[in-house]
């Protein structure tokens, strides 16, 4: 069986690194709201080239968070890519304000900037661009549009630890950004766990407060906030796994390399990088028509894949009330039927990557 994701060889690498972590933990007594998060956000801010971060519970609250420090809230608008994963509309919604879709580009499946100008009317207060796959969206056009409207841009950076943006890591091309470590990201915890990165302090002050009860100091509250704090288990080992982040990219972007050199003699739609654009590649997403029969046959040959995601947020039944039918965006309904997910991740073995390379291969060939 060749699993669509694996993390213990991960573990095992650095084993050692984080067992030292944690016992330093454990040995502190501290928990909650210490050292190791106060050392993981200046280190993760230092890494994006943002002047702050802020450690929160989830990737989900971060973009919730984020978008409530920047004064969005009920009766606003929210612009987000029709193709995202679930949380980012539940985000919007964990906000009090609206996810209003708008179609993608083909090409970098990203939100498409002509696309959220036409989506534009006045409950619109932000758009939150998602770094789909690893891969940066346009954030000069988004940022271009978002100006002449008088929007709020936060990205959505749940996937693109490490990527970048015309030499500018992503998570620091917007008034601020929503990172998720769930453990499968290319920078993922042991658990739940996300940050805000932002230049601006006022924002930064904003979430500090609503991820602890909006707590200004201790015992006086001064807004309503919530219990969305990373802990000090989830910052040391975060900080243990940022040293290697880049490493990790650079693996998994050989590694997509090796995809797409052996699978360019196939009809799939193979993932392309903008030329303004380095893509952390968290995953590998190809595109055909047959996606259903290839996973299957690619199952029945004990290789794991993943479809991200199969079903558009307009089609969801819990987003059934904002109104969209079937048809509303072809873009993103076309790359939800098409998309499969084939394995990748820093430890696959070249010679893996080979073997589930000739699956797909042969599966063209045989039809």
């Amino acid at each position: 069986m060749i699993p669509f994701s694996e993390l213990k060889s991960q573990f095992r690498s650095i084993e050692a690194e984080i067992r030292a972590a944690v016992d330093g933990v454990l040995e502190s007594g501290w928990f909650i709201l210490g050292a190791q998060l106060q050392a993981f956000e200046k280190e993760f801010a230092a890494y994006v080239g943002a002047s702050q971060a802020v450690g929160v519970g989830s990737g989900t609250d971060a973009i919730h968070l984020a978008l409530r420090a920047a004064g969005v809230g009920p009766g606003d608008g929210v612009i987000i890519p029709a193709n995202t994963c679930v949380p980012t509309a539940a985000a919007v919604v964990a906000a009090g304000a609206t996810p209003v879709l708008a179609d993608v580009d083909p090409a970098t499946l990203t939100l498409d900037p002509a696309a959220m100008e036409r989506t534009i009317t006045p409950p619109v207060k932000a758009v939150l661009p998602v770094h789909l796959y690893g891969h940066p969206c346009d954030m000069d056009a988004i940022n271009a549009v978002a100006a002449r409207h008088g929007l709020y841009v936060v990205e959505d950076c749940a996937q693109a630890h490490g990527a970048q943006y015309k030499g500018r890591h992503c998570g620091v091309l917007s008034a601020a950004a929503a990172f998720s470590f769930y453990p499968t990201k290319n920078l993922g915890a042991f658990g739940d766990a996300g940050a805000v990165t932002t230049n601006d302090p006022e924002i930064a002050d904003r979430v500090r407060k609503l991820r602890n009860y909006g707590e200004d100091r201790r015992y006086y509250h001064v807004t309503h906030g919530v219990n969305s704090r990373l802990d000090e288990m989830q910052a040391a080992i975060l900080r243990v796994k940022l040293r290697h982040l880049d490493a990790w990219n650079d693996a998994r972007r050989a590694r997509a390399a090796q995809y797409r050199e052996r699978l360019r003699v196939t009809p799939l739609a193979l993932p392309e990088e903008a030329p303004w654009a380095r893509s952390n590649f968290h995953l590998y997403p190809v595109r055909t028509p047959d996606r259903d029969a290839l996973a299957a046959w690619l199952k029945e040959r004990g290789i794991g894949t993943l479809m991200h995601y199969p079903i558009p947020i307009h089609l969801q039944p819990a987003y059934a009330s904002l109104g969209w039918t079937r048809g509303a965006f072809p873009v993103a309904e076309k790359i939800c039927n098409e998309t499969l997910s084939l394995p990748l991740y820093p430890e696959l073995p070249p010679e893996t990557v080979d073997q589930i390379a000739d699956a797909v291969i042969a599966f063209f060939d045989k039809r």
